[in-house]
């Protein structure tokens, strides 16, 4: 039988290891299953998922000009079901859809201050000036810690 990339072939698992499982295929080639192509969730032990000569439909992702054989049990498995017009979806947790974040204070806020207006030049300068000093000791205040973490 020749074999060809995407076709979906029955095989017997020959061997497991810790990176995947070699399953012999129809004309006794054989392929082997990488442990990310063996199921749709996380496989921590493959032993978990299969075992020697167990039957297994895969699909054959490709075909070195070695002639290495790459399989996957995952791409043969049929997907979640999906829901319909009518079906309903659980609801989403989180802010509510088209809400916006909550705003972060980035910095000098006029509103905070008195009305502008009523300020003279200096007295907006000095205000400016104030909560620019501010941000530059807690810029430098994260630093020191940042480095105090690292060990310098």
């Amino acid at each position: 039988m020749q074999l060809e990339v995407g076709a979906i072939v029955e095989g017997k698992v020959t061997g497991i290891t810790k990176f995947g499982a070699f399953v012999e295929l129809p004309g006794g080639k054989t392929g082997m299953v990488h442990i990310s192509e063996v199921s749709g969730t996380y496989v921590k032990e493959i032993s978990d998922h299969l075992t020697d000569g167990q039957e297994v439909k895969v699909k054959v992702l490709s075909i070195s000009p070695e002639g290495k054989i790459s399989l996957s049990i995952k791409k043969c498995l049929e997907p979640a079901p999906r829901p319909q017009g009518g079906e309903r979806q659980p609801p989403r947790q989180g802010r509510p859809q088209g809400a916006r974040p909550p705003a972060r204070n980035m910095g000098w806020n006029p509103k905070k201050q008195e009305n502008p207006e009523n300020m003279s030049f200096e007295d907006m300068l000095a205000s400016f000036k104030k909560s620019s000093d501010d941000k530059m000791s807690d810029l430098k205040r994260g630093n020191e810690v940042r480095r105090a973490r690292r060990g310098r």
